[in-house]
């Protein structure tokens, strides 16, 4: 029976062998390695510059944040132009003074220093280091202390501070920078970047989304009109104070690559002891504003939990990333305006 069955099945039909054969191009040794990670190996945390050549002592020192005046009569500030970060902002009679943030470069020496105002703390807060000024109201430097805001000021008798022969008193006062540093806590930290940065450059927020733009007008008060004009030859932006070319002393004109505007209420605090003063409201606070890096502008949201959060910048509710290279950050009062072409 086995032997009729056998015989009724069909033929199996065998192919034949194949032969396989691979190129050196389907090897998977052979595929394209990935393009190279364009962030530095390190970089300064306040400008997302690179920072591979630094010491450790450099890299680990904390963040001088020094108020600097910037009336008609402070003007032309003193190495203003070293700053990795710059806040201008109102203060009474409309003027402007200025939080210069020093970190990845320490010139001898920066002025005219100003008095501090209550916002101060808010601004500051994040970076970890010390505040750097003369005069306030003796409330707000007790309400900073309270706030652990680490304070070095000629109020405290704190030394470094010098005067000028260029201009009259108040406007004279500079403090040379290594002498500052000799007063800084030894556990103060390295500052932590307040934003992100991209790599390439052209990854950046505005660069990827937003639209072109060559000047920017703001108007802070009556007494502060700043503006910046995109120079294409060197790709920063060139600061001027109603119309005339903003520069330091030793004639550097001030630039930058990323401009901040923030639009931002104010008040009047009169907790500290003497006269009435405007001031910035950050901490708890939010609003709109624009980001512009490089040769393009979009704008942003902002908002700010507590003293020691950073600003939180967001783009069709993502967070932004700036460009490499230093920040002006502009708080222009609601009641002011701001004109980006």
């Amino acid at each position: 029976m086995a032997l009729l069955l056998a015989a009724c099945a069909p033929a199996v039909e065998t192919s034949p062998p194949v032969s396989l054969s691979y190129s050196a191009e389907g090897v998977r040794g052979d595929v394209p390695s990935p393009p190279a990670d364009p962030r530095p190996a390190v970089v300064w945390p306040l400008t997302g510059l690179d920072a591979t050549s630094a010491s450790e002592e450099d890299l680990s020192r904390p963040a001088l944040s020094v108020k600097i005046e910037n009336s008609s009569e402070g003007r032309p500030q003193e190495n203003l132009q070293y700053a990795d970060i710059v806040y201008e902002e109102y203060v009474e009679g409309g003027i402007a003074r200025l939080v210069a943030v020093y970190h990845s470069t320490i010139p001898d020496s920066v002025g005219p220093v100003r008095s501090m105002r209550p916002m101060d703390k808010n601004i500051v807060g994040p970076l970890l280091g010390p505040l750097v000024f003369s005069g306030a109201q003796p409330g707000f430097i007790s309400q900073n202390s309270a706030a652990g805001i680490e304070q070095i000021t000629q109020d405290l008798g704190d030394y470094g501070f010098y005067r000028t022969q260029d201009k009259p008193a108040p406007h004279n006062l500079h403090a040379h920078l290594d002498k500052i540093y000799e007063q800084t806590s030894s556990d103060d930290p390295a500052p932590p970047a307040q934003w992100d940065f991209a790599y390439p450059d052209a990854y950046a927020t505005a660069q990827k989304s937003g639209s072109t733009a060559s000047q920017i007008d703001l108007v802070l008060s009556g007494y502060s009109h700043p503006s910046w004009t995109w120079d294409p030859t060197t790709s920063l932006w060139k600061r001027y104070e109603w119309g005339d070319a903003h520069r330091t002393t030793d004639g550097t004109q001030i630039s930058a690559t990323n401009v901040v505007v923030l639009r931002v209420k104010i008040t009047y605090n009169s907790s500290g002891g003497g006269a009435e003063v405007p001031e910035t409201l950050l901490a708890g606070e939010s609003g709109s504003g624009w980001l512009v890096s490089g040769d393009k502008a979009i704008e942003i949201t902002w908002s700010k939990n507590g003293m020691r959060d950073p600003i939180v910048m967001q783009a069709d509710g993502q967070d932004v990333s700036l460009m490499p290279g230093q920040t002006w950050v502009e708080l222009v009062p609601e009641s002011g305006t701001v004109g980006i072409s």
